[in-house]
């Protein structure tokens, strides 16, 4: 990675942050925090935790990798942070690191984390991650077709008797091949899509319906796409609700417009859930919100007040009992580009008016 006009103005949108909070020093933690000061690199080893093996320590004379000796070498050389002007304070992997007291000895500190003395900007880091560059969108545009690609082979691969455990190895096996690391892999089969939202894959075998929820990750940003598929002809009633939730989906979409704000666009969904006669549905899940170097770089709420921005992203993912529907979207001055549509997969067209957006049918296989 090189410098170049991405790293400085993040690093400028930084020293901005501090100077409003009247602080002088910066600790970044979170592994997505790294990602994106970073433009990219990964300082996970444990994808289970928020927090890497490596911090970012920015103070008013310099910039910091934190790290043992196990780390250091891989991020100075394989992450080429090294050549992007970091300076490295190593520590052997059995001791303490005391960079980070020496360094900000009588400075005021803020942190992504809660850490002991200093101011906790994890919210604002959050919002700065969420404002895409133009080559981070860029990025999760390529991120977008790899997921779309992923899921539409491990999904058309589905037969009946699979267990869940059997298809979320398909699906990883599909995201990892094309370098997308699947950091929420959730599968659901038959009556477990009627009675959980987060389904943890099990050893329960499909007999017919499937719902397969993937949120990859490459380059530090995250895309999230579900897909479901049904082995036969949908029941009619599935079929209502499907449509139902594709409208609400199309809502979503079509009200996240630059300018506007996200509890505006959350009103006119719930208001989509009404029209479509599931008015409750909304409750039972959240819907979804920007998106960044975390699923959710936060989640819309009814009274959320941040403003959408152009170049954002955003994966909403509305879902009416035994159906979802979920794509992540890149916000334009004249539209939203879905960024994880699948080539010749079946499509539902909600008309507004003259105005149609399609969104995703379940996939009937006969």
């Amino acid at each position: 990675m090189a410098l170049g006009k991405e790293f400085e103005s993040k690093h400028a949108r930084l020293q901005s942050l501090l100077a409003a909070h009247h602080l002088d020093a910066l600790l970044l933690q979170r592994a997505s925090s790294f990602a994106w000061a970073t433009c990219g690199a990964s300082s996970y080893i444990n994808t289970a935790s928020s927090v890497g093996e490596a911090s970012i320590l920015i103070t008013p004379t310099g910039r910091y990798i934190i790290t043992n000796n196990i780390e250091a070498p891989r991020l100075e050389l394989e992450e080429q942070l090294a050549a992007q002007g970091w300076e490295f304070r190593v520590a052997p992997w059995y001791g303490t690191n005391h960079a980070i007291a020496e360094l900000t000895r009588g400075l005021k500190l803020a942190a992504d984390v809660d850490y002991p003395g200093a101011t906790n900007l994890a919210p604002e880091i959050a919002h700065w991650r969420a404002n895409l560059t133009p080559e981070e969108g860029e990025r999760l545009r390529a991120l977008g077709r790899l997921s779309a690609e992923a899921m539409d082979r491990a999904i058309r691969a589905v037969r009946p008797g699979m267990t869940e455990y059997e298809i979320a190895a398909l699906l990883s096996r599909e995201a990892q091949s094309r370098a997308a690391q699947p950091t929420v892999n959730l599968i659901a089969t038959d009556e477990r899509i009627f009675e959980f939202r987060h389904p943890l894959p099990t050893s329960k075998r499909l007999d017919k319906y499937a719902m397969l929820i993937l949120c990859g990750r490459k380059w530090g940003l995250v895309s999230s796409i579900t897909r479901l598929v049904y082995l036969g002809r949908l029941p009619d009633e599935l079929r209502r609700k499907a449509e139902a939730t594709a409208r609400v989906d199309a809502t979503f979409i079509r009200a996240t417009q630059p300018g506007r704000t996200v509890g505006a666009v959350f009103a006119r969904a719930v208001a989509a859930y009404a029209e479509t006669g599931f008015a409750d549905e909304w409750q039972l899940h959240h819907q979804g919100g920007p998106a960044g170097y975390e699923p959710r770089e936060f989640l819309a709420t009814p009274d959320s007040t941040e403003v959408i921005l152009l170049g954002q992203a955003y994966a909403w993912n509305p879902s009416i009992t035994g159906t979802k529907s979920e794509d992540t979207i890149l916000v334009g001055a004249d539209g939203n580009e879905v960024l994880t549509t699948i080539n010749g997969w079946p499509m539902l067209q909600v008309d507004f008016g003259g105005e149609t957006i399609a969104r995703p049918a379940v996939l009937e296989i006969s």
